[in-house]
């Protein structure tokens, strides 16, 4: 796979995230896949890898039923290949997307974050993007944050990056490094500018301080091409790699650690800084504009 590295300092963890092609519905192909990508990726030095959404069924899933065929539990063979994946570098972790049967038998667009011991969280989407709705179940938990060796570890799914609210109870809890599994279908942009993920990935860093990486997919599925936007976001909010078209990688080292400090400028704290009780809005029930809206005295 094509790739780029930013040289390695040794406070650094070298984050990859891998834009591969699931193919629809193909379980054990796809299993195979990801598997052989990790490994890959691990035994070139990766400390953290991440995987697209879904990367485990593929997007284009017609109905639940599709859905249902290419579940699997949490604690299935295929996350058990991730783990032996990660096993050949200590202290690897992955990040990926999986189609989840549930404990209660819903189906689920998840991530799992895996390690040489095996899974250590399942993150169950929140915010569903158009017709997922009618396929998976939306997930009630807010990200999980993962203690890992080279930091802590977060994860959202493409969509919920939308929702700056979601973002920042990541950055609450702890998060050094928000992974996102993503599939951003492909749309029309101006000439010049960055596919509108990746912006909102950049306002995400910047205002959390901290690494944003997201995983994109390749390949055309049932009439749907992809943005093809794979990259890693530093804590400052630029972008430090990009995968490029078709099967690719992007790498960087980064220090993880280095996020928690959310300093701005001489007497600023990006956190400390905020004003809570200002914020009801952000909370309250949708607002339907303009009719409910009364006028504004200042």
């Amino acid at each position: 796979m094509p790739s780029q590295h930013v040289p390695t300092r040794a406070t650094t963890a070298r984050v990859t995230a891998v834009q591969l092609a699931p193919t629809l519905l193909d379980l054990p192909g796809n299993a195979r896949r990801t598997t052989t990508a990790i490994a890959a990726a691990v035994d070139a030095g990766a400390d953290v890898v991440v995987l697209p959404e879904l990367a485990t069924s593929g997007y284009g899933l017609a109905d639940e039923a599709e859905a249902r065929s290419v579940a699997v539990r949490a604690d299935s063979a295929v996350l058990d290949g991730w783990a032996a994946a990660c096993r050949r570098r200590p202290g690897a972790v992955v990040v990926g997307g999986f189609c989840e049967l549930g404990e209660d038998g819903r189906i689920h667009n998840s991530a799992a974050v895996v390690d040489g011991t095996g899974v250590r969280a399942v993150y169950r989407k929140a915010h569903l993007w158009d017709g997922e709705r009618l396929l998976f179940s939306p997930g009630h938990a807010a990200p999980p944050v993962v203690e890992t060796a080279h930091g802590r570890i977060s994860t959202l799914i493409c969509y919920d990056l939308s929702f700056p609210e979601w973002v920042r109870t990541a950055v609450l809890a702890g998060a050094d490094l928000l992974a996102v599994p993503t599939n951003w279908a492909l749309g029309s942009r101006p000439a010049g500018e960055r596919p509108i993920g990746q912006v909102v990935a950049m306002a995400a860093a910047r205002s959390g301080h901290l690494v944003v990486v997201c995983c994109d997919r390749t390949g055309r599925e049932r009439g749907l091409d992809w943005t093809e936007g794979t990259c890693v976001v530093g804590a400052d909010g630029w972008v430090l790699a990009e995968a490029g078209p078709g099967t690719a990688t992007a790498w960087a080292d980064v220090d993880l650690r280095a996020s928690r400090d959310r300093r701005a400028g001489a007497l600023g704290d990006l956190l400390g800084d905020r004003r809570p009780e200002l914020y009801a809005a952000v909370s309250a029930p949708r607002l339907h504009l303009p009719e409910q809206r009364e006028a504004v005295t200042v």
